[in-house]
C-alpha cells in the first residue's frame, strides 16, 4: 500500500510537469505576442496617424514661419534695387556741390543755386532714412571690411587700419548692405597689409 501511495504521488507530480511542458510547447507555436489582431491593427494605425499628424502640423508651423520672414523681407527690402539706382542721384548731388571752392564770393544767382541743391541733397536723404536707408560716413573709425572697401593705404600718424578719407560714402538698407564705403585707409607695417584691403587699386 505505501509504495502504491508514493508510485501514485510520483505519477501525479510527474503529470502535472508534463502539461505544463505541453501547454508551453503550444503558447510558444501559436506565439500570442507575434498575433495580428483587430485592436493592434487599430493601435498600429492609430500610432501611424498621429506620427503624420505632427509631422504635417510641424510643416505647416514651418511654412507660417517661412511665409511672415518672406513678407517682412519683401516690406523691408522690397525698394533695394531702386534705392541702389537713386544713390547716383545723391553722388551727383554731393559732387555739385563739392565741386565749388570754400571761401570765394558768389553771384547771387549762384548761391541761390547752390542753396536748391544743397536742400535737394537733404530732402533725398531724409526720404533714405524714412524707408530705412542709412548712410556709411565711417572717417576716422576703424576699416571693416563688412562695410567698407579699402582702395589705397598711407602711411599716416593714425592707427593702422583707420579711415583717413572716404572717398565714396556707403549705404545700408534696415540690416543689409546697399553699398559699400570706398575709403582709404591708414597703413603701418608694409610687410602686414590690413586684412580685405585692395593694394592693386
Amino acid at each position: 500500500m505505501t509504495k502504491n501511495k508514493d508510485k501514485s504521488k510520483v505519477d501525479k507530480q510527474e503529470i502535472p510537469t508534463e502539461e505544463t511542458e505541453d501547454q508551453r510547447e503550444t503558447a510558444d507555436d501559436e506565439n500570442p505576442k507575434a498575433e495580428v489582431t483587430p485592436l493592434s491593427v487599430a493601435e498600429d494605425e492609430i500610432n501611424d496617424l498621429r506620427d503624420k499628424l505632427l509631422r504635417a502640423v510641424a510643416e505647416t508651423e514651418n511654412v507660417r514661419r517661412r511665409s511672415e520672414k518672406e513678407k517682412a523681407d519683401a516690406a523691408n527690402y522690397a525698394v533695394t534695387n531702386f534705392a541702389r539706382d537713386m544713390l547716383a542721384v545723391g553722388d551727383n548731388l554731393s559732387r555739385a556741390i563739392d565741386s565749388l571752392p570754400e571761401g570765394i564770393e558768389l553771384p547771387d544767382e549762384v548761391t541761390n543755386l547752390l542753396e536748391g541743391v544743397k536742400m535737394t541733397e537733404r530732402e533725398l536723404l531724409n526720404i533714405f532714412e524714412r524707408h530705412g536707408i542709412n548712410k556709411i560716413d565711417p572717417k576716422g573709425e576703424a576699416f571693416d571690411h563688412n562695410h567698407h572697401q579699402a582702395m589705397f593705404e598711407s602711411a599716416t600718424d593714425d592707427p593702422n587700419g583707420t579711415v583717413i578719407q572716404v572717398m565714396q560714402v556707403g549705404y545700408k538698407i534696415k540690416d543689409r548692405l546697399l553699398r559699400p564705403a570706398m575709403v582709404g585707409v591708414s597703413k603701418g607695417d608694409v610687410d602686414t597689409p590690413h586684412e580685405g584691403i585692395d593694394t592693386k587699386a
